[in-house]
C-alpha cells in the first residue's frame, strides 16, 4: 500500500476544493467528535440537532464555515442505530474523512474520475443518496465515495459518465434523507471496493480496523489540507 500511496502523492500534487470552491480553506477547522474528548461528555452526539448545535459552536468560535476530520476517529455517534451493532463487536471507528457544512452546500470532485456507481442508502445511521467515483492510476484503479448527499442529486447521475477535477457532483443532503446526521459529508478512499456498488462500509470494527485501515487510506492525501 505504501507504494500505491507514494504513487498517489505524485501523482496529485494539487486538488480542487471538496466543498463549495467560494469557500477559502483558511475557513475550514479540524473538529474532533472522538469518544475521548471530554467536551463531549455530556453530549448526545447520536442526536442530529445537538450534533449541528456542537459543530455550529465551533465553526463560530473560530470564524470558520467548515469543520473536518474523523479519520480513524472512534465515535460515539453510531450508538442509536442497529446498522453498527454485531455480535462480536459494534462498529465505531470512522474510516473517511467528514466535511460538516450546511444542508445544500455543493460538492465537488477533488479529482477526475468516472461514475463507478450509485444508490440511495435508506435507513438510520446510514449514507442516504451515496455516490462512488473511480480513478485510475497507473494499471491500479482505485475509489473515492461521496456519503450523505442530497436525493436531488441522483437524478444527474449516470454510471460511466466522466467528472473532471472540481466539476460538481451534488450537494449536501438534510438529515431527513442523509440517514439522520447533522448534514455534512463522507469522504472516503477505497483500494480495493471488491464487488460494493452505491456503497462500502464507512465505519469499522476494532477487530476488523487492520483490514479496513489498510484498504481505505486517510484521504486527506488527495485534498489541499492538514490531515
Amino acid at each position: 500500500m505504501q507504494q500505491f500511496l507514494q504513487l498517489l502523492q505524485n501523482r496529485y500534487t494539487s486538488s480542487a476544493p471538496i466543498l463549495d470552491p467560494s469557500i477559502a480553506l483558511n475557513k475550514y477547522i479540524a473538529i474532533n467528535l472522538a469518544v475521548d474528548n471530554p467536551a463531549l461528555n455530556d453530549m448526545d452526539l447520536s442526536d442530529p440537532y445537538q450534533c449541528e448545535h456542537y459543530i455550529n459552536k465551533q465553526l463560530l468560535s473560530q470564524n470558520a464555515r467548515i469543520a473536518y476530520g474523523g479519520y480513524l476517529e472512534q465515535r460515539a455517534l453510531y450508538s442509536r442505530s442497529e446498522l453498527f451493532e454485531s455480535a462480536e463487536s459494534d462498529r465505531n471507528i470512522h474510516l473517511g474523512l467528514d466535511f460538516w457544512a450546511p444542508e445544500g452546500t455543493s460538492v465537488h470532485a477533488p479529482i477526475g474520475g468516472s461514475i463507478h456507481s450509485f444508490a440511495d442508502n435508506k435507513g438510520m445511521g446510514n449514507y442516504g443518496p451515496t455516490l462512488i467515483l473511480e480513478h485510475q492510476l497507473g494499471d491500479a484503479p482505485f475509489f473515492t465515495l461521496y456519503g450523505h448527499l442530497s436525493r436531488s442529486s441522483i437524478e444527474e447521475w449516470e454510471v460511466g459518465r466522466t467528472l473532471s477535477t472540481g466539476e460538481q457532483l451534488g450537494n449536501l443532503g438534510s438529515m431527513h434523507e442523509n440517514g439522520n446526521y447533522a448534514p455534512h459529508l463522507h469522504f472516503q478512499l477505497i483500494l480495493d471496493i471488491g464487488e460494493h456498488k452505491g456503497d462500502y462500509p464507512g465505519v469499522c470494527s476494532q477487530e476488523t480496523l487492520e483490514t479496513f485501515a489498510n484498504n481505505c487510506p486517510n484521504p486527506g492525501i488527495l485534498l489541499q489540507i492538514p490531515h
